[in-house]
């Protein structure tokens, strides 16, 4: 029993920071999910501390986007002195779990998945949040039709005074997922609105494509792909194509907004041809 409230039942994923189970709210009679810090026995206090900050964010960040597509929050309590999120439950898969199962997906329906997140990611920017971790595990699929975006771990909010988030990270740390990550931030710049961006083109091309384009064999030649390389022609994105090239653009000022990319995905979906610019002749 967590916070004298939630009985936990049968864990239901794992990351490197937490582990998430299935829970019932005894008060409101009804299922949760809860978020556990996951602490390795010999963390040292000042790792426990940043874990705790990390985790505290990540509930602040998810319950200031008020929007469908993002995981509602409903509580935060403490466990043995660490702190544990409990957000409402949701009955399907990660994107990661379905790619996992099939491989890849259609374009059109890459296609509705990503309008439905770049519209959840737009309500984010709005309210000054950056996700900075959008990739297939972090997307789920509820079997009613609805795509949640979730694990706001390691995103940033526009606070003034906020100091936290350079407790998170030291000088030369590369956070989030490698295959995912934007340039600008492999060059180590301050990412933006655009930075998330890039993730969710990166994400919808993995889900399209099979896999994602830049993975190499060490975390060097990775980063050096992702920043120097141009983007590895899609072969099977037919209409979704162009629009990932220019979520991808190796600039983010070349790259559409949320809003205006939500508008590109969903004529792909609608099985329409997308108003892009045409690109110049090389």
């Amino acid at each position: 029993m967590l916070g004298g409230r939630y009985r936990v039942g049968a864990t239901i994923g794992r990351g490197g920071m937490g582990v998430v189970a299935r829970a019932t709210d005894q008060l409101l009679n009804r299922e949760v999910a809860v978020k556990i810090l996951r602490a390795h026995t010999d963390a040292s206090p000042a790792e426990l501390a940043a874990l705790r900050v990390r985790m505290e964010r990540e509930a602040q960040a998810a319950a200031r986007v008020r929007h469908t597509g993002v995981v509602t929050v409903h509580d935060v309590v403490e466990d043995r002195g660490l702190p544990v999120i409990v957000m409402e439950l949701i009955d399907g898969p990660s994107l990661d779990a379905v790619l996992t199962e099939r491989e890849r997906l259609e374009p059109r329906e890459a296609a509705a998945i990503g309008a439905e997140l770049m519209d959840a990611l737009d309500a984010a920017h709005r309210a000054g949040v950056l996700h900075r971790d959008v990739k297939p595990g972090n997307v789920l699929l509820e079997r009613g039709g609805r795509v949640v975006l979730t694990d706001f771990g390691i995103a940033s909010m526009d606070v003034p005074g906020d100091e936290a988030l350079a407790k998170l990270t030291r000088s030369g740390q590369i956070v989030g997922s490698l295959d995912y990550l934007p340039p600008e931030r492999a060059q180590g710049h301050v990412p933006g609105s655009a930075s998330d961006i890039w993730a969710l083109g990166m994400t919808l091309y993995a889900a399209v494509e099979g896999a994602a384009p830049f993975r190499r064999t060490s975390v060097w030649a990775t980063l050096a792909a992702i920043v120097n390389e141009p983007l590895p022609e899609p072969r099977r994105a037919g209409p979704l194509a162009p629009v990932l090239r220019a979520l991808m653009a190796k600039d983010p000022r070349q790259r559409p907004d949320a809003r205006r990319a939500r508008e590109l995905l969903k004529a792909v979906a609608d099985g329409n041809t997308p108003d892009l610019p045409t690109a110049p002749t090389p």
